[in-house]
């Protein structure tokens, strides 16, 4: 019995060998297989956290883990009647986020129509020199803006003979870096000068916050997908959703010019962009996803303005305006970086390319100091020759992109650009003929809205 044991295992033996072999063949044949499958499912992560619709959600699921707890923590303490019965040394800081300190004012622009009038007492050498000054702040300023903007969005750092370099490719945490200087900014001057007393609960600042986010980010992802040029006309056929965001938000009405304005506009972009020549750069090619990209940053973007204009009914000044605003831009987008461990990946990039530094400082710069510029050639001028300076800048922003990066505009693309300038000179020539003709009526005069 133990011999016919002993031969069964004889003859099993080298059956089970040759069993062992196989499956280590198959196994030696499927580690290939699981590692190519892998690499698949990274690239397809990979492609997946390149889509700028997964980054839209992404980062618009870090934004509403922030408002979520802090809209129910606002009810919470409207519901407890917290105004009356809170006490303690966290009162004056909820009372100041939930509840605000003061009425509304009945005439937002009293304060810079005061320092306006004062301005006009001064000379005219005076006057005239101080224009040259703000035009200048704000052409340099958003000249240089633009130009970086395109560098950054659209070209590689690090390139050599053999390596082709790599793309910055986070847009939020380019706005993070524009909105933690310009909170920096905003709260000195503030903290330097003479303010109003606040009155608006800062909560409300987070709408026109979170608005203002998403179209700055809008507006830095279209670079990936369409040229500057383009998006600089977009910018310019914002009047139109401003308009309905106006008649929606503010239920504001419009003199019939504006409706004339906001057609040619229309007109002339469109010639733009159904006219763009074939460039073999793939910037200067116009896609479906820079289409939407910039409906997006347009709606955001009107949002934005509706919404500030609806909050200047407190008594605030614009600097104080852009310090409760980027307040919450910095939370926002700090929040969803975090979250997502971006921050660390972006200041590696930073570390890995000083070029790439130098730039993303530059471009917060720029922005900073441009908001500030505007806000001091409103108050010493008013919008009309804002708007005017703003217009020449967008069509020195044209040219001057074509010239650096090679844009091509073709004869009627030209054309469309004309009609998009002129319908906007002739805003603001009718809207300075309006207000001449509504000082005598002081009691209807409303604010100039922004073009």
């Amino acid at each position: 019995m133990g011999a016919r044991g002993g031969r069964g295992a004889a003859r099993t033996g080298p059956a089970g060998s040759l069993g062992r072999r196989l499956c280590l063949a198959v196994v030696l044949t499927a580690v290939p297989t699981m590692a190519a499958s892998d690499v698949v499912s990274a690239a397809l992560q990979d492609s997946w956290g390149d889509f700028w619709l997964f980054r839209f959600f992404l980062n618009a699921a870090g934004y509403a883990s922030i408002m979520v707890p802090g809209f129910l923590l606002i009810q919470y303490f409207k519901r407890k009647n917290y105004l009356e019965t809170g006490r303690g040394i966290c009162f004056p800081i909820i009372k100041s986020c939930v509840f605000g300190s003061e009425a509304k004012s009945a005439h937002p622009d009293d304060v810079s129509l005061a320092a306006r009038n004062e301005t006009m007492e001064s000379s005219t050498a005076q006057q005239v020199l101080k224009l040259l000054f703000c035009a200048a702040g704000l052409q340099a300023s958003y000249l240089t803006w633009g130009v970086l903007q395109e560098r950054v969005m659209t070209r590689t750092y690090g390139a050599t003979e053999t390596n082709p370099g790599e793309k910055f490719k986070d847009s939020q945490f380019l706005v993070f870096m524009n909105r933690i200087l310009a909170f920096t900014v905003a709260g000195l001057y503030c903290a330097l000068t003479k303010q109003p007393r606040h009155g608006a609960p800062m909560y409300k600042y987070s709408f026109a916050s979170l608005s203002n986010i998403l179209s700055s980010w809008c507006q830095y992802e279209a670079l990936k997908y369409i040229s500057f040029p383009t998006q600089v006309l977009a910018k310019a056929s914002k009047v139109i959703p401003v308009m309905l965001m106006g008649k929606l938000v503010s239920r504001k009405s419009y003199e019939y010019w504006e409706y004339l304005t906001a057609v040619l506009i229309s007109v002339g972009v469109s010639m733009f962009l159904l006219s763009s020549a074939p460039d073999k750069h793939l910037s200067t090619v116009t896609t479906f996803s820079g289409v939407v990209l910039l409906a997006g940053y347009i709606v955001f973007d009107s949002f934005t303005s509706n919404w500030q204009d609806a909050l200047f009914t407190y008594k605030m000044s614009p600097v104080q305006m852009m310090f409760g605003v980027n307040v919450f831009s910095c939370l926002f987008t700090m929040g969803s970086l975090l979250e997502q461990g971006a921050l660390l990946e972006s200041a590696r990039f930073m570390a890995r390319h000083s070029e790439f530094a130098v730039h993303a400082v530059l471009l917060s710069i720029c922005s900073a100091f441009g908001q500030l510029f505007i806000f001091y050639t409103i108050n010493q001028f008013g919008a009309a020759v804002f708007t005017i300076i703003m217009t020449l800048r967008q069509a020195f922003a044209i040219l001057l992109s074509c010239l650096i990066y090679g844009h091509a505009i073709t004869v009627v693309g030209g054309l469309g650009v004309a009609v998009v300038f002129m319908a906007l000179f002739l805003r603001v020539y009718a809207r300075s003929r309006m207000k001449k003709r509504s000082k005598k009526l002081p009691a209807s005069e409303v604010p100039v809205q922004k073009v």
